[in-house]
């Protein structure tokens, strides 16, 4: 007697549609309503019928041209994730390659990737209570602390002033999300071929030369991960801005996604100006995910692909010759 096959494939479909169904609710549909309310006139906390503008691009132009908090938004953004990506960056290879070096040795290396990993458990909520208490004004443990070691002979206003808001705010994106990164950068590392190490150490190269010159360029598809992850994150920044300064002192910390959060939600409820920034932020977003993957391209292989096609094209006029 012949045994019919089972065929399994019916049984992964069954699986992946709960998840499905709940992207087309949750995320596909609200991401194409923003988009169609970026176009029309909808506002106000009683819904109305919705009406396409007789200029459709309106509410972008008047983002772009006239909305001084956007553009205020825009450039606070771009700056506090500079401030807390280039250090982050930074520490998570310095970490990942003390982790990962085979001469260290490093005991309890779970331990520390714990506990190094642990600020970005904790919710947002808690460390923004946390560094307001830290930083509070008259008294204060970090006012206290400059008055113990006197370095100020008064207390200082650190939510007050915009330079130290910002800073204090891109030192919180940094000390929670370094962790984060030095996983991504440890794993990425495991995947190198251990041979490629065992040859540099045979042939004498020092810890500085096998980072820069076998570490650094396997882990150019982490990196490439890691800068747009962190680059949209950075965009999306949100949550510390909002329960720590509520973009405050004076929009010195108003990031693009306080902005958005103001206009739908906020008093005006300016739904269509909210919806037009979401979409320019994602187009931001986009393009400068474009820009990092053309930079960040294997140069070697686009020639390599170049050189192959003249080859093949080569070949091809030969072959009509004869």
């Amino acid at each position: 007697m012949r045994r019919k096959g089972v065929s399994y494939s019916k049984y992964g479909y069954i699986f992946s549609l709960p998840f499905v169904l709940a992207f087309l609710v949750f995320s596909l549909y609200p991401i194409l309503y923003t988009a169609v309310i970026g176009f029309t006139d909808l506002k106000g906390l009683i819904p109305k019928p919705i009406h396409i503008l007789d200029n459709p691009f309106q509410n972008f132009k008047d983002l772009i041209l006239h909305n001084v908090s956007f553009g205020k938004s825009l450039r606070n953004t771009a700056l506090l994730w500079i401030i807390n990506f280039i250090p982050q960056i930074l520490l998570a290879l310095l970490l990942t390659v003390w982790f990962t070096n085979r001469r260290n040795k490093v005991r309890g290396q779970g331990a520390f990737k714990v506990m190094l990993y642990m600020p970005n458990i904790i919710t947002a909520s808690t460390i923004a209570v946390l560094f307001n208490a830290l930083f509070s004004y008259p008294i204060g443990p970090i006012n206290s602390l400059f008055e113990m070691l006197g370095l100020t002979d008064s207390p200082i206003y650190f939510l007050q002033d915009k330079n130290t808001a910002r800073g204090i705010v891109s030192f919180i994106q940094f000390w929670m999300w370094y962790g984060n990164t030095m996983l991504i950068l440890i794993a990425g590392v495991m995947g190198i071929n251990p041979a490629l190490f065992e040859s540099a150490a045979i042939d004498g190269a020092s810890t500085f030369q096998t980072f820069f010159r076998v570490t650094l360029p396997s882990l150019k598809t982490i990196m490439l991960y890691t800068l747009i992850t962190s680059m949209i994150g950075g965009l999306q920044m949100f949550d510390i801005p909002q329960l720590f300064l509520y973009g405050g002192p004076d929009d010195a910390t108003l990031t693009t996604s306080v902005f958005i959060y103001g206009q739908a939600f906020k008093g005006s409820y300016m739904y269509n100006t909210a919806a037009a920034a979401s979409m320019i932020m994602f187009v931001i977003a986009a393009v400068l995910s474009g820009l990092l993957f053309y930079i960040m391209r294997d140069r070697d292989k686009v020639k390599l692909k170049k050189a192959q096609k003249k080859i093949k094209k080569a070949a091809q006029a030969v072959t009509r010759g004869m």
